[in-house]
Order: structure tokens, then sequence, then C-alpha cells
């Protein structure tokens, strides 16, 4: 006789920079959790500051401070806060220093609930780097924090990779932040192929896809057609792609970026490998622009995150959407099930 199900763990949701409209779309995404069918999930952040919001706001939302271990059995009824030792001040579209102890230990925790069972993955709020940077923090963004989180937690070395994920697009940048003079210079086979076999792996592992197809864009005009227009998709592009197919990835390309993102070109593939950031992020953009995602993959756990930023000029106005977040909520949940991570 089987015993009573046992529910999922919670999603463990960061709170990112208070200032900005992190703490009114996580009040959003559980004001929709029944309308929308949302994952549970409990918020690393200060209810004070969040009841604050809410009033400013006029949102009538329960809260109740909790634990991760209770979150499930009170998200039907109102938010599950667990409270951070780092209290936070709430100033809508005024990032402040003093908030940056709060946003960097939510972090920390959520990968640590993780790490111990008590989430079964991480969604973080959008963070902005300068108030961190005033505070001491030493690390380029978020996606870096994690890694070294990941790190610190699990040993090891991890290489991030940034996937934007849509309904009907997931692209991967294989450099990111970087001036596009300097693309060329930093784009190697090996580059490719270790951000190629990342995605390849974690689409099987928490994406449930048993043989991934990636497509690979040429870095040139009509992927420097045979060299006419640029070597580098002769010279790094094609023996990556060669790489590829050996180790037993399916991969096509060096392939024009410019009829890729088509909707019969789509159809052809699960995630296309891109250059850099641009030819990325605008095909992902524009065909979802509220419902993208951003995932990190190569990492030992599972990170979603709105595709949007901080967003301090509409902070506090009651404007901003919710949808990128409960986008965010459901695919980390998914793969959470799709990896067996209860």
């Amino acid at each position: 006789m089987k015993g009573p199900a046992v529910p999922p763990l919670p999603l463990a949701l960061s709170i990112g920079d208070p200032s900005g409209i992190g703490p009114e779309i996580a009040l959003a995404a559980w004001s929709r959790s029944k309308a929308d069918e949302v994952p549970g999930f409990y918020l690393l952040g200060d209810a004070a500051l969040l009841a604050a919001r809410a009033k400013k706001l006029g949102l009538d939302v329960p809260m109740a401070e909790t634990t991760p271990s209770a979150a499930m059995d009170i998200f039907a009824t109102a938010l599950p806060v667990v409270p951070l030792d780092n209290p936070m001040v709430d100033s809508p579209g005024q990032p402040r220093a003093e908030n940056a102890a709060g946003t960097i230990e939510a972090i920390e925790r959520g990968v640590q609930d993780v790490k111990t069972g008590r989430a079964a993955a991480i969604v973080t709020l959008p963070i902005a780097k300068k108030p961190l940077y005033e505070a001491g923090f030493a690390h380029p963004g978020h996606t870096e924090f994690l890694a070294e989180l990941a790190t610190r937690h699990w040993g090891g070395t991890h290489r991030a990779v940034m996937m934007i994920a849509g309904p009907d697009l997931r692209t991967v940048p294989v450099t990111i932040h970087v001036a596009l003079e300097k693309v060329p210079s930093l784009l190697s086979e090996e580059l490719i192929v270790e951000t190629a076999e990342i995605v390849a792996r974690d689409l099987a592992a928490r994406f449930g896809m048993a043989t991934p197809r990636l497509a690979i864009a040429g870095l040139n005009p009509h992927a420097g057609e045979g060299g006419a227009m640029g070597s580098e998709d002769e010279a790094i592009v094609r023996p990556a792609v060669k790489r590829l197919r050996a180790m037993g990835i399916e991969a096509t390309g060096p392939l024009p970026a410019d009829t890729m993102f088509h909707a019969r070109a789509r159809a052809g593939y699960d995630a296309a490998i891109c250059m850099y950031h641009d030819q990325a992020l605008i095909p992902a953009k524009t065909l979802a622009f509220d419902e993208a995602v951003n995932v990190t993959l190569g990492l030992p756990f599972i990170r979603s995150s709105p595709d949007h930023g901080t967003a301090f000029d509409i902070a506090g106005k009651g404007v901003a959407r919710s949808d990128s977040l409960i986008a965010a909520l459901k695919m980390a949940r998914e793969m959470a099930d799709a990896e067996g991570t209860t």
C-alpha cells in the first residue's frame, strides 16, 4: 500500500535589488498563482519591505514569515517569506548600497537551500551591479557569483553558460558581455565546443531531450561565404562543429544567422548557439519579450531568472509585468521535474 504523495520541494526566489521591480513582480506572481498555475515558491526577502511595497501599490497580498520546509503548506493561502538576517529599506527607483548585504544573502541562502535539499531550484530576481560594487561585491555579475557559489558548495570549477529561452526559441551566446570588436579574438574552437557540450548535456538532463539538436551560427554575414567575408567561420566555427559531431552531438553549421530564426528554420533545431550577445538576444527578445527566461546552464543546480533588469525607472509605479518571472518559475519547476530534483 502506497503512502501519501510527497509534495514537491518549493522553489527559492531571491529578492534581488529591492529598489527595482523585483518585490512587486514577486507579489504579482503570487497573486496570479492560482489563475496561472504558478509553482510553489518562497521569497527570500524582507517582510517589512514587501508589506511597504504592497501598501504603496494598493495590493492585498497576505504574507507569512516561514521556513523553506513549511513554504508549500502556506503557499496556497499566503506568500511564504523566508526572512533575511540583513534588513532592507524600501526605496523604489533609488538603489541603496545598504541593501546590498541582503541582496547577496538572499542569493547565497537560495543556493544553500538547493544544496541541502530544502529547495528544488533557485530563481533570481534582478540585481544592479553599482550598489553591490559600492558595498564591496567582488564579482562581475550574477552569473559569475553563482559559479563561485557552485564551487563553494559542490567543489570543482564550473563554466556557467547563459541561455535565453522562450516558447519558440532557445539561444545561447558563446561570448557575452564584451565589445563587438573583441569577439573575433575571443572566439576559439575550444570555447564553441565547450559551450555547445554544456548546452547539449543540460538540454538532455534538464529539458528531457534525448538527442538535442544544435544550430551553430556563423560569425560573419552569410557565415563568411567560404572565406569571402571573414576567415573565422571556416577556421574556427566549422572545425568546432566537426568536433561536436564526432562527439555524438547533433550539431549543424556554421549557418548564416540572418536565415536561422524564422519559423521554418526554428523547427529544425532545439537551441541556437550564437557567437555574440546581440546575435542571440535580439531574436529571443523579439519573439518573446515578456515571456523569455534567462537560464544558467553548466552549474550543479538549477537557476532561472526573468529576462529583464531591475527597471528602476518604473519601480513602485504599479506597471511592471510579472510574465517573465512566472515563466522563469515554471521553467525552473519543469527543469527540476525533468532532472528528478523533487
